[in-house]
C-alpha cells in the first residue's frame, strides 16, 4: 500500500508493478491519481492515506507493507500510526523530509508508530554528494557488503586509451582491469561481452574492492584532486545539511542564497560557511563571488532552470567539478549532451532508499540504477542453490545476468570464469530488469517483500 501518489509513489508503483506485485495506492489529490490509474496497472484510491476508516477499506490489514512517501510529513507519520493501530504486523516505511525530525528517527522505530524504516532525501542527497566529491569523476555510487564493495558509475574519456579496444584485450593494457558490468551507450543499457568494444563519452559501470579504488580509477585516468574550496548555490533543505557538513571536514565553504530571511537563518546556523546573499545564475554575481576558483560548485536550489543554468556558466568560468540536482525525471537524459554529467535528485534518493529496504529474505539490499532498467543486489547463496559449487563459466546464467562480486568471510573476490561460490556467500549480482525473474529461480529466493 503507497501512500502518496507523488513522483515518488507514482516511480515506485511502477516498480513493484512490473514485478507483478499488487500495490494500492492512495492520494487526495484526483489529477495524481489519475495519472498513475492511467499509466500502471495498479489500484487507486482517492482520499486521505491517513484516514483509518479509508485504509481500513483499502485493505491495510491484508497488506504486507506500507509506504507513506507525501510531501507532508505530518500526514506520512499519522498515516503509519493508523497502520500500526489498525495492522500491528505492517511493515512501515515513512519518508520524513524535515531537519526538525532527525532527532526522532530512533523513537519513532522504537515507539508509536513504530516504522521500520525513515527514509530522509535529504540525508541521503548529502550522502550522495560526498560519495561524489570523494570519488573522481564519478556520477553513481553504490555501496555493498557494508561498504567494502563499490559499484561506480563513470563516463569515458577519450584520453584514456582505452576505447576502441576489444574488452578481452584490455588485460594486456592493464593486467589489474577492473570488472566491468555495464556500459551505457546512447541511453542503451549494454551488458559486455568480451568482444564489444568502449567508446568515448560511454557510461561504464564497475565493481571495485574499496581498497583498491583509487588504482581502478587511475586505470580510467581518473586522478584524485583534493577538494579545498567549495561553492553551494541554494540554502534550502540540502543546501544548509550539506555546509555544515562540509564545515566539519574543513573544507572552505561558500553558500549563495536568494531569500534575505534563509540568509540570516543560515548565519545563525553556521559556524564557518561564509553566506552570501545573491543570485547563483547571476554571471556577474558569480564573478564578484569568485566562483571560477572553487573545486566543486554544487547547485540545490529548488528550480531546475536555475540549477541547470546556474552548472552550465560555472562550466563556462572553468570549474572542473559541478553537481546539479534535478528532480524532474524527464531532464536526466538531456544533461548529459549539454554536459552536465553530476546529477543528484532527492527524489531519486527517496525512491532508491525504499528499494533497498523492501526487499527481505535472503537478499540482504536491492539498488535500482538507469532508471528503471538495471537492478544491482546482494544476496546470500543457499546451499540448495544450483550456483554453488560450480565454476562460474560452467553456470547457466541467463542473458542480461553478470556476478560482479563474491564476499566469503571478510574476503572479497571479484570473480573470474574459474571462481566457484560457496553455500553462504554472498553475491552481488546485476541484473537486467527483464532477467530478474530467472534470477529468482537460480537463487531459490523469492526476491519478494516476504
Amino acid at each position: 500500500m503507497i501512500v502518496g501518489a507523488g513522483e515518488v509513489g507514482f516511480r515506485i508503483a511502477t516498480h513493484l508493478a512490473h514485478e507483478n506485485k499488487d500495490v494500492v495506492v492512495i492520494d487526495n489529490d484526483p489529477e495524481a491519481i489519475r495519472r498513475v490509474a492511467e499509466r500502471v496497472d495498479v489500484q487507486v484510491i482517492t482520499g486521505s492515506g491517513s484516514n483509518p476508516v479509508l485504509l481500513e477499506e483499502a485493505g491495510i490489514k491484508q497488506a504486507d507493507i506500507l509506504l507513506a512517501v507525501t510531501n507532508h510529513d505530518e500526514t506520512n507519520l499519522v498515516a503509519c500510526l493508523m497502520a500500526s493501530l489498525l495492522a500491528p504486523t505492517i511493515k512501515k516505511l515513512a519518508r520524513v523530509r524535515d531537519a526538525g525530525f532527525d532527532g526522532f528517527h530512533d523513537s519513532f522505530r522504537d515507539f508509536p508508530p513504530n516504522i521500520d524504516t525513515i527514509i530522509s532525501p535529504e540525508i541521503e542527497v548529502v550522502k550522495t554528494i560526498e560519495q561524489l566529491m570523494s570519488v573522481p569523476g564519478a556520477v553513481d555510487i553504490n555501496e555493498f557488503a557494508n561498504g567494502r564493495v563499490k559499484f561506480v558509475g563513470i563516463h569515458l574519456d577519450e584520453e584514456t586509451g582505452l576505447t576502441d579496444i576489444p574488452l578481452s584485450e584490455l588485460s594486456k593494457v592493464n593486467k589489474d582491469k577492473p570488472l566491468i558490468a555495464a556500459i551505457v551507450r546512447d541511453e542503451k543499457l549494454i551488458i559486455p561481452r568480451g568482444g564489444d568494444q568502449l567508446k568515448k563519452d560511454d557510461l561504464i559501470y564497475f565493481i571495485s574492492e574499496d581498497n583498491n579504488l583509487s588504482k581502478t580509477l587511475a586505470f580510467f585516468k581518473k586522478q584524485e584532486e583534493p577538494i579545498k574550496r567549495a561553492l553551494i548555490v541554494g540554502g534550502g533543505r540540502v543546501g544548509s545539511r550539506l555546509a555544515e557538513s562540509l564545515e566539519k571536514k574543513s573544507i572552505h565553504t561558500k553558500i549563495v542564497e536568494k531569500n534575505a530571511e534563509q540568509c540570516k537563518r543560515l548565519a545563525e546556523n553556521l559556524d564557518k560557511a561564509i553566506v552570501l546573499h545573491g543570485d547563483g545564475s547571476d554571471h556577474a554575481f558569480l564573478n564578484e563571488v569568485n566562483a571560477g576558483n572553487m573545486d566543486i560548485i554544487i547547485t540545490l536550489t529548488g528550480d531546475e532552470e536555475t540549477n541547470i543554468l546556474t552548472s552550465l556558466l560555472a562550466k563556462r568560468m572553468g570549474v572542473k567539478k559541478i553537481i546539479t540536482k534535478i528532480n524532474k525525471f524527464s531532464y536526466f537524459p538531456l544533461m548529459a549532451a549539454i554536459g552536465l554529467k553530476q546529477l543528484i535528485s532527492p527524489r531519486l534518493s527517496a525512491i532508491n532508499s525504499i528499494l533497498r529496504h523492501i526487499r527481505r529474505g535472503k537478499v540482504i539490499s536491492a539498488v535500482s540504477i538507469i532508471g528503471d532498467q538495471a537492478e544491482v543486489m546482494e544476496a546470500v547463496a543457499l546451499e540448495t542453490s544450483d550456483i554453488v559449487g560450480k565454476p562460474l563459466d560452467r553456470l547457466s546464467i541467463p542473458k542480461g545476468v553478470l556476478i560482479t562480486g563474491i564476499i566469503r568471510d571478510d574476503q572479497v573476490i571479484i570473480p573470474r570464469g574459474d571462481s566457484v561460490i560457496e553455500p553462504g556467500d554472498k553475491i552481488i549480482i546485476f541484473a537486467m530488469r527483464q532477467a530478474i525473474p530467472k534470477i529468482e529461480k537460480i537463487l531459490s529466493v523469492k526476491l519478494e517483500f516476504f
